[in-house]
């Protein structure tokens, strides 16, 4: 089990400090935790000489829960789901809120929790506002996380349309790989905008107005997420639906193609069966160049029907669009891309990150989206 501590004295952060210190005259702490199973027990210990609920913080290792916020009267456990560093795959990042201490726990490495901590130590004004302001400021990078694939989804999409109108083989392997991902995203991201929604109407006197105000941006960003989750989905249905029409154009070419020279070899075939009968009386049976006349009107026959097929456009070739190199498996890929943009943005910024469209050719445009710090 790791636990590190940050403590805050009239909106600025001291040095970090051990866990068990004691609160300061005025100000608030910050405790995260990173445990497993394994260490319940020592967890349950910290958790009694902090104050919170035992059976709270136990079930925060042993279950997963989906996003939400349960108020306890004097703390309140907040549970938000974040990316995972390098993969698409969101883990449990709980939260226990009181009056002036914030605690965090999970079992990984967390990318959100690492970045705030570190714009926290850097740049002091991240550290304005009690632990309830600090908590938006971590919902927020952790839904801006999910935004950012999202918005990455719109040129892996034209890509996979691409692949779709060429009834490429390996479409089907993509699309799902990226469907999986998506569907990962969904179940995050409606939960985690109720749990949002919730504390930026909470009544609680542990959420300042402040606080509030933040909650309700994070609520607009967790907004935009989920209906671009749903949104990927109808693109990926609509690219599915392309790619189904695709192969049945393929299907329809072959036909046609094998219709087409059926058409050709069957006067073909009756010529041949005409000449081929034994008869001794057939026209041009004994002349020297009588197979040769037949053979010239054969030929005729042939280039006869094959240009009349090319007038219908019978034997038209397909138009279709060169498929695009692909990015990789599923979203992955972008999952990466946006793990190293919040820690850039944080670096020359108050607040998280602005959701960058521009991510996947490398342009990097930064935007403070929390007016209140300034």
């Amino acid at each position: 089990m790791l636990i590190r501590a940050l403590q805050f004295v009239s909106g600025e952060c001291a040095d970090e400090v051990a866990p068990t210190h004691g609160l300061p005259q005025s100000g608030w702490m910050w405790i995260d935790i990173t445990a497993g199973p394994d260490d319940i027990d020592d967890l349950a210990d910290l958790a009694e000489q902090l104050g919170l609920d035992t059976l709270a913080v136990r079930d925060t290792v042993e279950d997963i829960d989906l996003p939400k916020v349960d108020d306890f009267g004097t703390f309140m456990l907040v549970v938000l789901h974040a990316l995972s560093e390098d993969r698409i795959e969101t883990y449990e990042l709980d939260c226990f809120l009181s009056e002036r201490r914030l605690v965090t726990i999970h079992e990984q490495r967390s990318p959100s929790v690492d970045v705030l901590w570190d714009g926290v130590l850097s740049r002091p004004e991240l550290a304005s506002g009690g632990p309830d302001e600090a908590l938006a400021r971590l919902a927020d990078v952790a839904t801006r996380r999910l935004v950012c694939v999202l918005d990455v989804f719109e040129d892996r999409n034209d890509e996979l349309i691409e692949r779709a109108l060429t009834a490429d083989a390996d479409f089907l392997m993509e699309i799902t790989a990226v469907r999986a991902d998506l569907a990962e995203l969904r179940r995050a991201v409606h939960p985690q905008r109720e749990a949002l929604d919730i504390l930026r109407h909470s009544i609680s006197s542990l959420i300042s107005d402040g606080g509030r105000r933040r909650f309700s941006d994070v609520f607009d960003t967790a907004s935009r997420a989920a209906q671009g989750v749903d949104g990927a989905r109808t693109a990926l249905a609509e690219t599915l639906d392309a790619y189904r029409g695709a192969e049945a154009r393929q299907a329809t070419e072959v036909t046609k193609v094998l219709t087409v020279y059926a058409a050709i070899m069957l006067p073909l075939s009756l010529v041949a069966g005409f000449f081929g009968m034994n008869f001794v009386d057939l026209p041009l049976l004994a002349s020297p160049t009588g197979w040769l006349i037949v053979t010239g009107f054969m030929a005729f026959i042939a280039f006869l029907s094959l240009g009349v097929f090319v007038s219908l456009g019978w034997t038209r070739r397909t138009s279709g669009r060169s498929a695009g190199a692909i990015l990789g498996r599923g979203l992955v890929e972008a999952a990466r891309t946006p793990a190293q943009l919040v820690g850039a943005v944080f670096e020359i910024s108050t607040m998280p990150m602005r959701s960058v469209a521009g991510s996947v050719t490398g342009a990097l445009r930064t935007k403070p989206t929390d007016s209140s710090d300034e």
